[in-house]
């Protein structure tokens, strides 16, 4: 397994200090965050091709791209079909830019249906933009990889079984799912049986930590997640991607000491399931 951290936490510096920094500090991955001042959109049209030369020339290779999401500027499962419509095309624009940034793969929030809304055909509008999504994503063959909230993000796929059920009705070779630790401590689903479930699917792991009580992406170490059940089912599959970090606005005034001890506790995990 390999350590990456995204780009997010840097939510206060540019793209480029944000990957000299990873670099300096030993990481050999990056997940590229899609909201600005990062590359959102078009912003960094101009830039793309001297900022994938950066991540050439420092080693670093870029696992995954991550839009901003949550509510704005995205609501895949909205039923007002401009809003989805506009939605689909938000994904699309970020998976252009993973393309130029060599990215292998894109991961998708399922969103909240509105709670006075109806979650069945929230359920329908989410698959018809993810199927949307991964037709475009094939065409340039690109992994979608669908991210499992919890109650305070998603009333349509907030459990690995909700994810299951999806990429069971979406049937593509195409879609897989980020795992986010913080999200299964949250939802008192347990690490190795989750995981289980997701051998022979396309895979892609976020490390956080909280305290079971809110989505916290606090550094690990720092929360109640127990990260031994996670590396040791992570080994039990034979998983041997990239772990990558995402921490929350906690750190987004001093990035480098979270990021640095993020690598310092999961070097010391992960030494015992090399």
């Amino acid at each position: 397994m390999k350590l990456a951290q995204s780009t997010a936490v840097y939510f206060n510096h540019s793209l480029a200090f944000a990957l000299r920094d990873l670099h300096r500090l030993g990481y050999e991955g990056v997940e590229i965050w899609g909201g600005r001042p990062h590359m959102y959109r078009h912003d960094l049209d101009g830039e793309s091709e001297s900022l994938r030369g950066l991540c050439e020339e420092l080693g670093l290779v870029v696992c995954n791209f991550i839009p901003a999401q949550y509510r704005y500027p995205s609501i895949l499962c909205s039923s007002n079909e401009h809003v989805r419509k506009e939605s689909v095309d938000y994904i699309r624009s970020a998976i252009d830019n993973a393309v130029r940034m060599h990215s292998p793969s894109v991961s998708v929030c399922p969103g909240m249906t509105l709670l006075d809304g109806d979650c069945k055909e929230g359920w329908r509008q989410l698959q018809r933009s993810l199927k949307e999504i991964e037709a475009y994503a094939a065409e340039r063959s690109m992994l979608v990889l669908i991210e499992p909230g919890h109650r305070f993000e998603s009333n349509l796929i907030a459990q690995i079984d909700d994810c299951l059920r999806m990429l069971e009705e979406l049937r593509s070779e195409r879609c897989g799912i980020l795992l986010d630790s913080g999200h299964v401590h949250l939802n008192g689903e347990p690490f190795r049986e989750v995981l289980q479930q997701c051998q022979g699917i396309p895979l892609h792991i976020h490390v956080d930590d909280n305290r079971g009580d809110f989505d916290s992406h606090l550094v690990p170490g720092q929360g109640t997640v127990d990260f031994a059940s996670l590396f040791g089912g992570l080994k039990a599959i034979g998983y041997n991607g990239f772990v990558s970090v995402e921490l929350g606005a906690l750190y987004n005034l001093d990035p480098t000491s979270a990021c640095r001890q993020s690598r310092t506790a999961l070097e010391t995990i992960m030494a015992h399931y090399a």
